[in-house]
């Protein structure tokens, strides 16, 4: 048996999910399709979508310190251009032990890890 999902969608806590919604919205062009106090949703279709989840308390994890348990990887087509657009944005980068050349890591405006890649 499996379950029926209409879609998998990772949810960031963090403590403004209107204003990480809307970095995320910008950064990736999809477009909010709930939008509740504590609940957002950010989706590019039927099957691909974010949500982001009011929590408070939420304190991100230093990396490569604590480590991170999950983060988001996005391919994209220029690295550089899309830094410069991360940036732009409120993104920062984080540098790290890595010398890979295929991705770079940066932290959301809430402190959540992500990759942009170009693999």
């Amino acid at each position: 048996m499996t379950l029926a999902t209409r879609r998998f969608i990772p949810v960031l806590d963090c403590p403004d999910p209107r204003a990480l919604a809307g970095f995320y919205r910008d950064l990736l062009g999809w477009q909010i399709e709930t939008d509740r106090d504590e609940w957002f949703e950010l989706a590019r279709d039927e099957s691909t979508a974010i949500a982001f989840q009011l929590a408070p308390d939420f304190v991100p994890q230093r990396w490569p310190d604590e480590g991170v348990i999950a983060h988001l990887d996005f391919n994209v087509p220029n690295l550089d251009d899309a830094e410069r657009v991360a940036l732009d944005l409120g993104a920062t980068r984080v540098h790290g032990p890595s010398t890979a050349t295929t991705f770079r890591v940066f932290r959301d405006p809430a402190g959540h890890h992500f990759c942009l890649c170009s693999c």
